[in-house]
This record gives structure tokens, sequence and C-alpha cells, in this order.
């Protein structure tokens, strides 16, 4: 019980710096650029320091364990339901249900994930495999795709030369290398005084995605585009409800994992939708209020699917 309180005031401490950022946007603190700078700057810098300083000094086994299959599979199958929903029912344009399909897949394993990890789990190591997933697998296809429908036509040369255009990938891989490096070698083997300013540096992505989404809330309320909310709380259902059950179903009946591990993929699985996925969306400028939206009610319900988890598995 414990380490669900825990985990919940780290709900409270991102509400507070997301609420940080709507402050200063209302209070016009950096101008009416801010928002823009936060994001790109998260995007092309920040956050792949961050992901290589995580990754870097994590054991490469621990990396790729087994529980990646059951956070792949669940996150492919919730992406697909979305895509079948959405032809069935929204008939969002090709960019809107790509980014609802991130909404409904992409986990918050940074901000949301490692706390929750630490406190009710008690390994932050097991978020590490849904970084690697996500980086190396679901951004490179979402923005491939995202390319492609706000863009026009690209060529095959450009789509395999996409994943070279993503920064977070490449700061993910090159902490991956390391860390084998580093196994092979017994040591770490990056300098303190090269590893420090990348940790440093890494360490404000968090931070600027949060206040630049808490800047997108000023101006505007939830839900003020009325053709999305069947959109945006099915997203929000796929996201808290239906992952974990399926993760679930695929971690006690397919992979045979019990106990703590089974307990673990199904908490991992109701993380809420990652600010990540508003960041691709103000990148590419499509999809921003669907995005916003699907983020906040996923991470406004998701402390009480994680708390029923807790309750039934714990």
């Amino acid at each position: 019980m414990l380490g669900l309180l825990s985990a919940l005031e780290g709900f409270c401490v991102i509400g507070i710096v997301i609420g940080t950022g709507y402050v200063a946007a209302r209070m016009r603190i950096g101008g009416p650029t801010a928002q823009m700078v936060l994001n790109r700057f998260s995007f092309f810098v920040s956050s792949p320091c961050l992901m290589f300083a995580i990754l870097s000094k994590e054991r490469i086994f621990e990396i790729f364990h087994s529980s990646i299959v059951v956070a792949f599979f669940s996150a492919v199958l919730v992406g697909l339901v979305f895509l079948i929903l959405n032809r069935l029912f929204f008939h969002l344009k090709a960019a809107d249900a790509t980014i609802g399909a991130l909404n409904s897949l992409y986990l918050n394993s940074n901000n949301i994930g490692l706390p929750i990890a630490t406190y009710i789990l008690g390994n932050p190591a097991l978020v590490a495999p849904i970084l690697v997933m996500q980086q190396a697998v679901f951004t490179p296809i979402g923005l491939t795709v995202l390319d492609v429908t706000t863009k026009g036509k690209v060529s095959t040369r450009e789509i395999l030369k996409q994943p070279l255009h993503q920064p977070l990938l490449i700061g993910s891989l090159l902490g991956i290398a390391v860390s084998a490096i580093s196994a092979k070698a017994g040591h770490f083997v990056v300098p303190d005084c090269i590893y420090d300013p990348i940790d440093m540096i890494g360490d404000s992505a968090v931070p600027m995605i949060l206040m630049a989404f808490g800047m997108s809330l000023h101006g505007t309320k939830p839900l003020q585009d009325k053709s999305n909310i069947p959109a945006v709380f099915t997203v929000a259902a796929l996201k808290n409800i239906v992952m974990p059950i399926i993760a679930f179903l695929l971690s006690y009946f397919v992979m045979g994992f019990r106990g703590a591990t089974l307990y673990a993929c199904v908490v991992l699985a109701a993380l809420p939708t990652g600010q990540n996925v508003y960041n691709y969306a103000a990148r590419y400028n499509v999809g921003l209020s669907f995005a916003r939206d699907g983020i906040l009610f996923s991470t406004l319900t998701s402390p009480i699917f994680i708390a029923i988890i807790a309750v039934l598995l714990g």
C-alpha cells in the first residue's frame, strides 16, 4: 500500500510540472514560441541524451528481458484495434489515425513508468525493454507514416533512412552499444567528464516535455473538438483497460509468467499515454488536440486502474 501511495505521489509531481507549464504560458513567460522551442529542444537534444544516459548504464541482459514480448504484442494488438475502430466508426484521416494509434499503444515509460517501476514494482530496470521497443520500433514506424501522410509520397530510400532521422532511436542504440561494450570490458567505458554532461542534459527532457504539454493547455479546453470525443474516450479505454487485460492474458497463458513478473507486465501495460505522442504531433502539426486530450484522459484515469490492478494482483 505504501508503494502504491508513493506511485500516486509521482502522478502528483507530474501534474505540478504540467501546471507550471500552463502558468508560464498564461503569464506569457518565454513568448509565443516557448512551447515550440521546448518541444524541438527536447525532441532533438534532451530526449536522446536521456535515452543514452539510462540505457548505457543498464545491464544488457536486463534491457532485453523476456517481458518485452508481452509489451510488444499487447501494444501492437491495441494499436490494431484502434485502427479497425477508426475504419468502422471514426473515419479519421491517416495522419490523425496514426496519432490515435500511438495514443492507444505508446506507454509513458519515463516520467510515470520509472517511478511506478521503482515504488510499486521495486525494479526501475523493468521499463528498459519498453523504452527500447518504443524507440526502436514504434517511433520510427509512426514517424515514417506521419512523414508520408503529411509530406506526400516518400521514396523507399527515404523510408529506409527514416531511423537515421530519429534522435531518440540514435540515442537509444548508442546507449545499448555502450552497455554491451561495458559488459564485455567489465566496467563502464564512458569517462565521467563525457557521461555527466550528457546525463545533465538528459535530465531536462521530461520537464521540458511536460511543461510544453502544460503550455498547450492554455487557451484551449479539453474536448474542444467535439468530433474527436468518441475517439478520445476510446483511446483512454484501450490504453488503460484493454491493454492491461491483453497483457495479463499474454503473460499468464502464453508466457507462463507468475508472481512479480506477471504483476509487473500488467501494471506497466496500464501506464498512461506518453507525452512523446504530443511531441510528435507538434513536430508534424497534426492531431494536436486529439493527442493532448488522449494523453490527458489516459493520465487522469491511469492511477485508478493501476490501483485496481494492485488490489487484484499485488
